[in-house]
């Protein structure tokens, strides 16, 4: 047997070893959808650099691990031990998942219009699995599930599980934190978020991926996201993983008629962390703003990969990336627009911007667009460098020493972007994170791309 069927092999046993466990065991169109999840996975099995998506993400660290499914409730949790990690102080509803299920003594949704649903994904396969079986896999194009998807379909577990009626409006953020915590082990869990806004529906929603634990565990999560026509989203999504974590997100955004998203995405944590946007436009007039924020330091990894497809006329979409690469920190950003020759009077641009703090820092960025129609005004572009040495001089010049200076610029670097984000909690959060992580960073003003 192969080196290289080991990892395919150790994971089709946690599938068979948790079949029985799962929920919805017993219904047959969930069993059905796992056992093609689990066939499809298998067949695939994990990419190598071969392939040109994969080409700058090496994850052999990921399948070294060990991992055990994890498929436990963890309810010793207490307010006290997650105050300081929320990011809405009033919400709309909070739903708190621990180690991927639902702690429901933390989580809360009696402040929500009677007309809306939100409650654990496990929770809604018991209760509304026709709900369940109508939507789950419909925001990924032909269903076609790639390997990591795959995995999270057979292990189909917990997560959110949101519905807004027509024409409800959410106006305080919903708050869904999923914490890492007390394990003892390498773990594995696979949250699976469903979230539904039907025609005229709105809502914020803040997303946090933490930790608590010194232990090794990989989150592979998926999230599904359908906007009906007019329907608006704000999601704003902070992964902030443990050091030695690995981390795994994908997210399809499927929109309708002048739909609206707007998303904030920031990658923070992580020995190894890769998220994945997927959007498509059914119909015209639809908009998707897109803006994020990484940060790598030595030994991590952080992949961004962006796929934004325009099949029909009149719509827009806005990717904006910034990143902060320090020590032997590496990142990815692979990002590509296409608009197909129907899709007129497209909009679409897609940046990316690193400053590289160090000379072993590296970024590799591949913005594409493939563009088959004519009347569209489409551009991308790419930077990489370092600190500016005249707006280093003017601080200085102010009185401002020298390591301050640094640090003042890559937070106005970052704040740029961040500055689309509509919760001051999460710029906060990120701007502190961003400052403890530049205090141990020894900052190359003389680095380049």
């Amino acid at each position: 047997m192969s080196e290289a069927l080991k990892p395919v092999e150790h994971y089709r046993e946690l599938i068979d070893a948790a079949r029985s466990t799962l929920p919805g065991a017993g219904q047959q169109w969930l069993e059905t959808r796992r056992q093609a999840a689990a066939a499809r996975f298998e067949e695939q099995g994990f990419p190598t650099r071969k392939a040109e998506e994969w080409r700058y993400s090496n994850i052999g660290q990921v399948l070294e691990q060990p991992f055990r499914y994890r498929d436990e409730a963890f309810e010793a949790l207490t307010d006290s031990d997650i105050d300081e990690l929320l990011l809405v102080e009033q919400p709309a509803a909070r739903l708190v998942f621990a180690n991927g299920r639902l702690v429901p003594h933390l989580s809360a949704t009696g402040g929500l219009d009677s007309a809306v649903s939100l409650i654990s994904l496990r929770d809604a396969i018991d209760s509304d699995s026709d709900f369940v079986d109508q939507w789950l896999g419909k925001a990924i194009i032909d269903n076609d599930l790639e390997t990591f998807e795959a995995l999270n379909t057979a292990l189909l577990n917990d997560g959110m599980c949101l519905y807004i009626p027509a024409g409800v409006a959410i106006e305080q953020p919903i708050e869904v934190l999923y914490l890492s915590v007390g394990l003892d082990e390498p773990s594995v869990m696979t949250p699976r978020n469903l979230i539904v806004l039907d025609q005229g529906a709105s809502a914020r929603l803040v997303e946090q991926y933490a930790s608590t634990t010194d232990a090794a565990y990989f989150n592979n999560g998926l999230t599904e996201i359908m906007l009906g026509e007019d329907a608006e989203l704000e999601h704003d999504r902070l992964q902030d993983e443990a050091a030695q974590a690995y981390h795994m997100s994908v997210i399809h955004l499927a929109q309708a008629a002048r739909s609206r998203y707007r998303g904030m995405v920031a990658s923070l944590g992580g020995t190894w962390a890769r998220t994945e946007y997927h959007t498509a436009f059914s119909a015209e007039e639809a908009n998707c703003e897109l803006a994020g924020f990484y940060f790598a330091g030595d030994g991590q990894l952080t992949d961004i990969h962006l796929d934004v497809r325009h099949p029909v006329p009149r719509c827009n979409s806005e990717q904006k990336f910034k990143g902060i690469l320090a020590g032997r920190g590496k990142a990815v950003l692979d990002g590509r627009i296409r608009v197909i020759q129907d899709a007129q009077q497209t909009e679409a641009h897609l940046s990316n911007d690193t400053l590289l703090l160090s000379r072993s820092a590296e970024v590799d960025t591949k913005p594409q667009l493939e563009i088959f129609a004519d009347d569209v005004k489409c551009s991308h572009g790419t930077t990489v460098g370092q600190l500016d040495p005249m707006q280093l001089f003017y601080l200085r010049a102010r009185g401002i020493n020298a390591d301050t200076a640094r640090k003042m610029l890559c937070l106005g670097f970052a704040d740029e972007v961040l500055e689309s984000c509509t919760v001051p909690a999460f710029i906060e959060r990120v701007d502190q994170k961003l400052q403890h992580r530049l205090a141990d960073v020894n900052i190359d003003t003389t680095a380049s791309g």
